[in-house]
């Protein structure tokens, strides 16, 4: 038994599920934004537009309650037991998850910019053209590797070269 703590422990302390927990965490919170949204704001504002109607009372009954109806709301219609078909409630749903799908493409769109601009910042050569037979060669040659002709050193060398650890001169190249 000790054994699966250990290991449960283990995992639960991994990087990643401790990201997870905190996705899921705001993710709850986000959703209580989304639903405030969709209930204190949208719903309003297109029941203004389309004649006042109040979404989440829209309800179709399907059978009546053990107190007949008419019923003024969604609420008086469940406490008298009625069956209704919710179709506010699910316009609600609607709206909620058009808000979530859109927010979670802004930033996936977000996160995609950033990784193409990150992708495409040049990183630090490591290779220069030999100025006399232009062929490739490492950014610290002092000399070209194909013709053998002595090399400037670049400006931002990174270790400084030390008269004691200068590589061996060769001798000229035959013509």
């Amino acid at each position: 038994m000790a054994k699966f703590f250990q290991e449960f422990r283990e995992f639960a302390v991994k990087g990643n599920v401790v990201d997870m927990a905190v996705g899921i965490i705001i993710g709850g919170a986000f959703t209580l934004i989304v639903q405030s949204l969709v209930a204190d704001v949208m719903n309003p504002l297109i029941g203004l537009l389309v004649g006042g109607v109040d979404f989440s009372n829209l309800f179709v009954v399907l059978r009546q309650g053990a107190v007949g109806g008419p019923y003024a709301t969604l609420a008086d219609a469940q406490a008298a037991g009625a069956v209704t078909l919710n179709l506010g409630l699910f316009i609600n749903a609607v709206v909620s998850f058009m808000i979530v799908a859109f927010v979670v493409f802004l930033l996936v769109r977000t996160i995609n910019r950033l990784k193409r601009a990150e992708a495409v910042a040049p990183a630090n050569p490591t290779e220069q053209p030999c100025p006399y037979c232009l062929m490739v060669v490492p950014i610290k040659a002092t000399r070209c590797g194909h013709c053998t002709a002595m090399l400037d050193q670049p400006a931002e060398a990174e270790t400084p070269v030390e008269a004691t650890s200068a590589p061996p001169q060769m001798p000229p190249a035959k013509p």
